[in-house]
């Protein structure tokens, strides 16, 4: 059994090529902690460990089921998080977004950030790692909350975390500088890929077809929980930009700024309340 025979189970079930080879290197490093030093000092791969990636790959391979959900792990901005079904899998467009939120919060020197839908928490724990500010994390799962509390522990961030329904359980004295959300944004009805329907669904698709549902929440009730001068930062979408600034201009908000992902699609949105 050769390792271009475990990429070849992939291939040849449509995953592309460049793809394949990731996932099995993944999948080699995880389940037989075998890494680029090994290659380097020519280590043998264990034979049975090699059967266990084989395993892997043809229940990926059948299932469809994400490498991330079959290691238990994703990487996001430099670190590796740990991911279940019960949240969402981090990808690079939410990098652009963390990084915006980034660039706001050092520039105008903010304190207090509130996430979200958290989910795995690497939003929180990535913006706790990078700035000295409190950084508290929303979600409405319970079993969610549970993981992103396992991944600020094993990257010894400090953040605070509570089970709420965007702001339900939030005091109305409790004020932010800046709202990060990676908010669901799928219209219902919408038919996705094999891969994402294992994915949490209430942190995928709105109950609406415009998909803007929790913008609109979130930038109505979030002026209640954001300081003068306060931000918003957002995930977007696709052609959810034009409807997202609308509702930010009727509630106020000034200094919108659209940001493009590297296919040129709208992907993130931030906005200040006077």
């Amino acid at each position: 059994m050769s390792i271009q025979e475990i990429v070849s189970i992939l291939t040849s079930a449509g995953i592309e090529q460049r793809e394949a080879v990731q996932e099995v290197k993944m999948l080699i490093e995880h389940f037989c902690n075998y890494g680029a030093k090994d290659i380097i000092m020519g280590k043998p791969l264990d034979y049975e460990k090699l059967k266990i990636v084989k395993n892997k790959a043809e229940h990926r391979a059948k299932t469809r089921e994400p490498i991330q959900y079959i290691i238990g792990k994703a990487y996001f901005m430099g670190n590796y998080y740990k991911v279940t079904p019960d949240v969402l899998i981090p990808r690079d467009e939410t990098e652009i977004v963390v990084d915006h939120a980034l660039d706001i919060i050092k520039d105008n020197n903010l304190k207090n950030v509130l996430d979200i839908g958290t989910g795995s928490g690497c939003i929180a724990c990535t913006i706790k790692l990078k700035t000295n500010t409190n950084v508290v994390g929303i979600d409405i799962s319970k079993n969610a909350l549970k993981i992103a509390k396992e991944n600020t522990l094993s990257h010894h961030a400090q953040v605070d975390y509570i089970q709420s329904d965007l702001f339900s359980n939030l005091s109305k004295d409790t004020k932010f500088d800046l709202i990060i959300s990676n908010p669901p944004y799928i219209p219902i009805g919408t038919e996705l890929q094999r891969e994402v329907q294992f994915e949490p669904k209430t942190a995928l698709f709105t109950s609406e077809k415009t998909g803007c549902e929790f913008y609109k929440k979130i930038i109505e009730h979030g002026k209640d929980y954001l300081n003068d001068g306060g931000y918003i930062v957002f995930e977007l979408g696709i052609n959810e930009s034009e409807l997202v600034k609308t509702y930010f201009k009727s509630n106020g908000y000034t200094q919108i700024t659209v940001i493009k992902d590297l296919a040129g699609i709208d992907r993130v949105i931030s906005a200040q309340i006077q």
